[in-house]
């Protein structure tokens, strides 16, 4: 057999199913689209899944792809064999009610033993049990003999998800050889051993899956096949492991190189090396999809992996930053799959540098945490580590279970994993539980099953403010009705209309819809995945049903608020690359009538110089009235003409290109003005960070713009009123009377040092003696725990030899502090300990080290017992 790299299989395969008629596909966004159910795409078909649901309509009937995937359910494991990856690319053909079992055997066998060659004695078949209609394909038209047909049950070969569309199965086996199984007699397919791999995986889905657990019948049966590409590579270059194929090799051996070891030497080495290499390619993916680390969703999974990944690294003895430089050898490797790696290769180094970054400072922090806990611990007379106290470092602080393990066991301490993963199961059942308040599977009951998926409705909305439309449905309290009256909460769906339907961040158009009898006003708009627009609102007056005829007229002024926002967005995202660099992208957007909002992918703060800049440049933009073109045209004709398109964005074949005279070039569904004069003029509210290397601008253009300036005008004016001041002299005025405060200020606390240090004296001479050591506990009056940890510190230095209590109140709030001399703590005082006990009377907590400690309370009035407690402990402990 040849040994065909990775790549190279690639290729084959969809080179081979375009020539059976299919429409190749590029891989779709590790993000899914318009499905909740998922974080990330863990599948061949799960993008394609509104084309085998009938939601949308696929180009082609007959499609190949190589999708990315993710799953992370065992990501432990990951590393610790050689089997187990996050990452993986599955191979797929797909049949949308076109082709069938009768094709789709043939096919599947003719590439494995006419284009890749494999010896027919080596690969064997397995059908669903009761699918006699795959066997006798396979015996009768592909000509294999009844010994190497073997049939399974449900178990292993019929693929079903809940309810919904399911079917059986059949897979086709490889024979690595009697070297690679058990050595029983009776070992053949299906035996738990390694000789005999699945490597591809026919479903034919041919049935609906019932509430009732029933089956009945598809009248589109589909075709989905499944093959990793991984495995299959494993099969054809003779390797056991995924991390021996070549591309993936390649990787692993950039890791070996960059820590400078030897990879098969030794198995907890190893390790580290097979997760940073899997992660390696992860994270690589994730992030040129446009996914950002962050605490939540895809955002968590990116972050684990990446840090999972550089603290391997930290195992391996590397000491510095170096995923960015591994993520080089994936896009190497497969940057001609998947050209993005290679344009994005600048912002993914940057994203994956900077989360390591953070991680390494995560690492100091949580040690220092650990140290206490620690600490903690040993003063407490255990030898373990709770429970909370892991998961807290790990999820709080993101410091990871093995490192926390491993520093503990340095010091003597066990670790509870036992209430570690009981805390961890909470939490993931309380993620579970949010999620499914969030959403719902991506297979449930479409609400509009009651309506024609064939008719959707007719938007005119581009060049029409109001139309005749005749209503198609009624919906209300989540059900289609035949008619509806005054007061009633409804939805319409009309045959025509020229609301926009909320989407690509700008929301919906609000208006009227009437006729001589009725009259509804329109709050919101949304649409189907089948192009039906949902018209939401109030019946104001009158009555309507299903079939009448009506005017529907959109807000125009409120329509046209929303256009110069949404030019104006266009400007931005141009100016912010012109300013800023190429690297900025848009990473979300929101479009209202009031205000714009406009995320991107940037890795720090704006200076307020370059704030300025893109003001500038985009008030220029808007003074220079430049026409606003739209223009219809293929996708990879838009793409061509360098049009931008969204990371993760779904287009359709035809797409609009909204063009701003030569400055700016955009793919986008929304509506805008004909002119950018028309947005009169552009002001930037703020601009702040949402989350890990993304930034957000807040913005204003027309009258809102207007309206800010007037009210900043107000606003002036009553400031120079308070001040006795005129608009013109109001800085000046404001600098004297700071100077003014400053002195004022100054005077204040040379008294209150004056005071402070009368009173010094007389809280060190109240000092109690005991056993040698003196302890002073005293009130203290109005103080915060800045000035109360001064006073501490001059009363202990003046003290030479002993225990400082103090405690204050300010703003309802205690202040409690302990500190030590140094013979004190050798003599058995923890001020520590002692503040833990104290700080409970006044209703708070604190902790600290032995010779300084400090809390925080609720109650006041427990500030005498808090000072009686801590000095009884103190007494109590001196040796």
């Amino acid at each position: 057999m040849r040994k065909y790299g990775m790549n190279e299989l690639r290729e084959m395969y969809l080179s081979f199913f375009e020539s059976k008629g299919h429409l190749r596909l590029p891989s779709f966004s590790l993000v899914p689209v318009n499905d909740p159910s998922i974080l990330l795409i863990n599948a061949g078909m799960t993008p394609l899944k509104p084309y085998f649901s009938g939601l949308e309509k696929p180009p082609s009937k007959r499609v190949t792809t190589c999708q990315k995937c993710i799953r992370t359910p065992d990501i432990e494991n990951v590393g610790k064999t050689s089997r187990h990856g996050t990452f993986f690319e599955m191979l797929g053909n797909f049949s949308f009610g076109d082709y069938f079992k009768k094709e789709a055997i043939p096919w599947a066998w003719e590439f494995m033993t006419k284009v890749l060659e494999i010896p027919e004695e080596r690969l064997f078949v397995s059908v669903y049990e009761e699918d006699d209609e795959a066997y006798d394909i396979w015996h009768k038209d592909v000509g294999l003999p009844h010994e190497k047909i073997f049939r399974f049950g449900k178990k292993d070969n019929f693929w079903e998800h809940g309810t919904g569309p399911c079917g059986p199965c059949s897979e086709i086996y490889f024979d690595r050889g009697p070297d690679k199984g058990c050595g029983k007699p009776d070992c053949t397919v299906g035996c738990d051993c390694d000789r005999f791999i699945e490597v591809w995986n026919n479903v034919f889905t041919q049935f609906d899956r019932q509430e009732d657990g029933s089956y009945v019948p598809l009248k589109n049966k589909n075709i989905d096949t499944g093959m990793g590409l991984e495995r299959l590579a494993c099969v054809m270059q003779g390797v056991d492991s995924i991390f021996e194929v070549d591309a993936i090799r390649a990787i692993l051996d950039a890791v070996c190189a960059k820590a400078g070891v030897e990879y098969g030497k030794e198995y907890k080495k190893d390790v580290s090396i097979r997760v940073i290499t899997d992660h390696a390619r992860s994270v690589t993916m994730m992030v040129s999809d446009g996914i950002l680390p962050s605490n939540e969703g895809r955002g968590y999974v990116l972050r684990r992996l990446l840090r999972r990944a550089a603290r391997h690294g930290r195992l391996l003895g590397i000491n510095e930053l170096f995923m960015a430089d591994i993520a080089d050898k994936v896009i190497e490797c497969f940057g001609d799959a998947y050209p993005n790696l290679k344009e994005k290769r600048d912002y993914i180094r940057k994203v994956i540098s900077l989360e390591e970054e953070r991680f390494y400072a995560t690492i100091d922090q949580g040690t220092s945490i650990l140290e206490e806990y620690l600490e903690q611990v040993k003063s407490n007379g255990s030898n373990m580590l709770t429970g909370e106290m892991v998961f807290k470092l790990h999820d709080t602080y993101g410091f990871p279970l093995d490192l926390t393990r491993e520093i503990a066991s340095e010091k003597g301490i066990a670790i509870d994993e036992e209430g570690f993963h009981k805390e961890m199961a909470k939490q993931k059942e309380k993620a579970r539980e949010a999620h499914k308040s969030r959403v719902g599977s991506a297979w449930e009951k479409d609400l509009f099953e009651g309506t024609d998926k064939n008719i959707p409705t007719q938007f005119v909305g581009y060049t029409e403010y109001e139309c005749d439309a005749e209503i198609l449905y009624i919906l209300m309290n989540d059900a289609l009705v035949e008619s509806a009256q005054q007061d009633d909460q409804v939805t319409l769906i009309l045959d025509k209309t020229p609301f926009y339907a909320e989407s690509g961040g700008q929301v919906g158009d609000t208006g009227i819809i009437s006729n001589d009898s009725f009259r509804m006003e329109v709050t919101s708009c949304t649409k189907t995945t089948d192009d039906k627009y949902l018209h939401i609102g109030k019946v104001i007056s009158g009555s309507a049903m299903v079939g009448d005829r009506v005017k529907a007229s959109i807000d125009v002024e409120n329509r046209l608020a929303t256009a110069r926002n949404h030019t104006a967005t266009h400007l931005l995202h141009k100016a912010l690359k012109n300013v800023l660099g190429d690297h900025v992208n848009q990473a979300g957007s929101l479009v209202t009538p009031e205000r714009l909002r406009f995320d991107f992918t940037h890795f720090s703060a704006i200076e307020p110089e370059q704030l300025d800049r893109i003001e500038k440049e985009i008030n220029e933009k808007i003074l220079e009235n430049i026409p606003v073109t739209v223009e219809e045209m293929p996708v990879e004709e838009a793409r061509k003409s360098g049009a931008m398109a969204l990371f993760g964005e779904k287009y359709k074949d035809m797409v609009r290109v909204v063009s701003v005279g030569s400055y700016s070039k955009e793919l986008c569904g929304g509506t805008h003005l004909k002119f950018t004069g028309q947005a009169g003029l552009f002001k930037i509210l703020g601009e702040s960070g949402i989350s890990a290397g993304v930034r957000r601008i807040e913005a204003l253009t027309g009258f809102n713009a207007l309206a800010y300036f007037k009210s900043r005008e107000d606003m002036l004016k009553k400031a120079a009123e308070a001040a006795k001041s005129s608009p013109e002299e109001l800085q000046h005025k404001i600098e004297n009377l700071s100077d003014e405060i400053k002195h004022l200020k100054k005077e204040i606390e040379q008294l209150n040092s004056k005071m402070l240090k009368g009173s010094l004296d007389s809280i060190i001479a109240g000092a109690q003696d005991v056993k040698g050591l003196k302890i002073v506990a005293a009130r203290m009056g109005d103080m915060d725990m800045n000035a109360l940890r001064n006073a501490s510190d001059s009363i202990r230095d003046k003290l030479g030899s002993g225990v400082v209590i103090l405690v204050s109140s300010k703003d309802e709030k205690v202040n409690l502090i302990v500190s030590a001399t140094q013979d004190a703590v050798s003599r058995g005082i923890h001020c520590g300990q002692i503040i833990k006990e104290a700080a409970a009377a006044c209703g708070g907590g604190g902790g600290g080290r032995p010779d300084m400690a400090q809390a925080g309370g609720k109650n006041p009035a427990g500030m005498d017992e808090a000072l009686r407690i801590a000095r009884d402990k103190a007494a109590e402990m001196i040796k």
